[in-house]
């Protein structure tokens, strides 16, 4: 089995969905990759692509048609000035062109070259997507791809898209591995296990580095979150509450920059209540910038972005682990767990519904807090575990197939969750538990499978139908 980086489970991404966003955005620039090594940009007259099943149902909502034409203009998510995404969309959409791979003009109708069918679904993966080059003689390239969770994509023949296979020196696909090998090293952190096992893709220092980066943008999107206000798109007419929240809960206080509005947290009053509503302002702050496509950590998936922040977040205002190696520690552990999901159930709301994102975000969160808290390496899996066996069979039904009602609260619920599993595994003697977290990552699959379609990512089951929201 392939090894994953903890940084392809948390990665710098965009809003507001890694499977509906990201993965068709990373789709469309493997194929004009594709395109590239076959032929040429130059030879290509028209592109075509269709989206199906979970895509198509839920694609306005979650910006998957946006995705699909920024990635064929050659854009990219990291890098993108997030201000100027209805402006490109708006050319692309009013001169009936796009700037294929950013190298040739062609043509390009939007519900001609681009389509959402909404009545078929392709075999491999409900989140199946067709693209089609038609070259200047006559001949065609076509490719299928599949958003499988977290922005992964993959494709019938291959199951991960132009990556490098990659074994680390102490393989852990399940967490009896991490277990084993942390007893047969004599490592009392897992930590330290991940910093040898990351050494495949990167040295330590690098490792370091980029765990310290994720956390820079953490505090970047927190921050901004926190002082926006208004309504998110999309017609629900849904109101921004983190820059509320966060501004009843500092008072008269003035800060000028991320930096100092953090110290502005961290010197607040403490109680029970204030850190309750503040772990909640974190959470909300993130996922009301993911539903507006702002720039976000995805961890593991865009709909669960806010839980691992918000915390984390946590941990260093109100807690006593506030180092850097903390931060670094915490990061290394949560992307761990969140690998252990991908490899053995899935990521993926569209296949799990939202137990396989806020269920796994929060196991995650769980696991990390545990780790810097001073838990064992025992103490740490039963987090996980504990967090994931309070989120099965969690449906995904967003309203409207937007990433806002209910998902936004939910991982203010996610993190919550996890810091009471870290809390709980902290007291207590993981050698008398009665269920591990295989165990609970196999039972997730297992209810993932059962789970109806209605309730993964559909918009036809649960909230999506019991609401009745009518078009502005």
């Amino acid at each position: 089995m392939e090894s994953i980086s903890v940084f392809e489970i948390i990665k710098v991404g965009i809003g507001p969905s890694s499977s509906h966003t990201m993965g068709p955005w990373n789709a469309a620039s493997a194929f004009i990759r594709i395109i590239k090594r076959e032929r040429s940009i130059e030879d290509v007259k028209e592109v075509f692509l269709e989206f199906f099943g979970s895509l198509a149902k839920t694609g306005i909502g979650h910006g998957t048609d946006i995705a699909g034409m920024l990635g064929l203009n050659g854009e990219d998510y990291k890098t993108i000035n997030t201000t100027k995404i209805d402006e490109k969309i708006d050319y692309i959409k009013s001169t009936q062109t796009i700037n294929l791979g950013g190298e040739k003009v062609i043509p390009f109708i939007y519900g001609h070259h681009l389509i959402l069918n909404m009545k078929k679904s392709l075999d491999f993966h409900p989140n199946g997507m067709i693209f089609r080059a038609v070259f200047e003689d006559g001949t065609e390239l076509v490719q299928d791809f599949y958003s499988v969770g977290g922005g992964f994509i993959a494709s019938q023949e291959k199951n991960s898209i132009e990556k490098q296979c990659v074994r680390t020196i102490y393989p852990c696909h399940k967490a009896s591995d991490i277990a084993k090998y942390c007893e047969k090293l004599g490592l009392k952190k897992i930590s330290d296990l991940i910093f040898i096992n990351e050494e495949s893709w990167r040295t330590q220092e690098e490792t370091r580095e980029e765990a310290l980066y994720i956390w820079q943008q953490i505090k970047e999107c927190i921050y901004k979150g926190v002082n926006k206000e208004g309504i998110l798109p999309g017609g629900l007419n849904v109101s921004r509450r983190a820059a509320g929240i966060n501004r009843k809960l500092l008072g008269d206080k003035i800060y000028k920059n991320k930096d100092e509005w953090f110290q502005q947290v961290v010197d607040a009053e403490e109680n029970f209540t204030n850190i309750n509503k503040w772990i909640a302002c974190f959470a909300l702050a993130v996922n009301e910038e993911n539903a507006s496509f702002g720039r976000i950590i995805t961890a593991p998936t865009n709909g669960a972005s806010g839980v691992i922040p918000a915390v984390l977040m946590y941990s260093q205002a109100f807690t006593d682990s506030i180092s850097d190696d903390d931060i670094v520690r915490f990061l290394l552990v949560a992307g761990e767990i969140g690998t252990l999901f991908k490899k053995n159930a899935t990521i993926s709301a569209a296949m799990g519904g939202c137990q396989a994102e806020i269920g796994v975000s929060s196991a995650m969160a769980a696991a990390g807090l545990t780790e810097i808290l001073g838990g064992s390496v025992g103490q740490v899996l039963m987090a996980a575990e504990i967090a994931m066996e309070h989120h099965l069979g969690l449906t995904c039904d967003p309203i409207r197939g937007l990433v806002q009602i209910p998902c936004i609260e939910r991982n203010t619920m996610g993190a919550m969750k996890a810091i009471t599993a870290a809390n709980i595994a902290l007291e207590s003697d993981p050698a008398k538990a009665k269920v591990t977290l295989d165990e609970v990552i196999q039972t997730m699959w297992e209810t993932a499978l059962s789970m109806s379609d209605r309730f993964k990512e559909t918009s036809e089951g649960g909230l999506a139908i019991a609401v009745n929201v009518p078009e502005c």
